[in-house]
C-alpha cells in the first residue's frame, strides 16, 4: 500500500485498507499493481474539461489533440476559448478547425449554459455533490454520464464514483474475478456496493487489471449475459373453418 497523495481530497491509505478488507481480489490487485495515482493538481474548470471532452469524442486521441489545438488557436490568448469567445466564434471557423456540426452545437450549448450558471465554476463544483454535478452537466448537449464521471474522478478526485458503463472497468472486473463475460451495468452497480465509499479507487484498479491483461486476452471476454425473460405464452388456437 502507498502513502496518501497530498493532491487527493480523501485518505488513500484508508481507502486501500477498506477495499483490501472487503474484497480479496481487490487486495491482490492493490498488492500487485502500480500504486494508485491521479493528478488533480492542475484541475480544469467544468467548462474547460467538458469542452476538451467534446473535442475528443469518437475520434483518435492524436486527431483530437490536433483539432483541439486549432480550436485553442482561435482564442485571443491561444488558450481554451472562454464561453463568451466560443459563442462569438463563427461556425465556418470551427468547421475549418476540424469540428463536426454536432460538436460545434455541443460546445456552444456548453458555453451558453456556463454563462447562465448551469455549468458551475471549479470552486462551485468542489462544493457540490456528485449527484448534483451529474444532473447539471448532463443537461449540456452531447455530454453523458460517462463524461461527467471522468470529470469527477480525474479532475475533482471524488472517491466514490463507479463508471458502470465503462468498457475498461467492466473488462477489468471480468479479469479480476476470472469471468468469461462482462457484467451488466446494473449487476456491476450492485456488486460495487461493497466498495463504498471508495468505488473510484476500486475502478482505478480494475482499469489497471484490464491494461495488465492486454487487449488480446480481454478481446475473448464476451458481452454481458442477457437476462432471460420468462413469458407465460399459451399456444394460439386456430379455429377450423366449417
Amino acid at each position: 500500500m502507498t502513502d496518501s497523495s497530498p493532491t487527493l481530497p480523501f485518505d488513500l491509505i484508508a481507502a486501500q485498507k477498506h477495499l483490501a478488507a472487503c474484497d480479496e481480489r481487490l487486495k491482490s490487485l492493490i498488492d500487485e499493481l502500480i500504486p494508485f495515482e491521479i493528478d488533480i493538481a492542475e484541475a480544469q474548470s467544468p467548462y474547460e474539461a467538458l469542452l476538451q471532452s467534446i473535442a475528443y469524442q469518437s475520434i483518435s486521441g492524436k486527431a483530437a489533440a490536433t483539432i483541439f489545438a486549432r480550436v485553442k488557436a482561435l482564442a485571443a490568448n491561444g488558450k481554451i476559448p472562454t464561453p463568451q469567445e466560443m459563442l462569438r466564434l463563427r461556425k465556418p471557423a470551427l468547421r475549418k478547425a476540424g469540428l463536426s456540426g454536432a460538436k460545434i452545437l455541443a460546445m456552444k450549448d456548453l458555453a451558453q449554459k456556463t454563462i447562465a450558471g448551469v455549468v458551475p465554476t471549479l470552486e462551485q463544483a468542489k462544493e457540490m455533490s456528485d449527484e448534483e454535478l451529474v444532473e447539471r452537466l448532463v443537461s449540456v448537449r452531447g455530454i453523458g454520464a460517462w463524461t461527467v464521471e471522468m470529470f469527477l474522478i480525474f479532475r475533482l478526485g471524488r472517491p466514490d464514483v463507479l463508471p458502470i458503463h465503462d468498457l475498461g472497468v467492466k473488462k477489468g472486473w471480468s479479469v479480476a474475478y476470472n469471468k468469461k463475460h462482462m457484467p451488466r451495468p446494473a449487476d456491476l452497480l450492485a456488486f460495487g456496493e461493497r466498495w463504498r465509499p471508495y468505488r473510484t479507487v476500486a475502478s482505478w484498479y480494475l482499469w489497471r487489471a484490464f491494461e495488465r491483461a492486454g487487449y488480446a486476452a480481454t478481446n475473448k471476454i464476451r458481452p454481458a449475459k442477457l437476462k432471460r425473460k420468462h413469458r407465460n405464452l399459451k399456444p394460439s388456437r386456430t379455429k377450423r373453418r366449417k
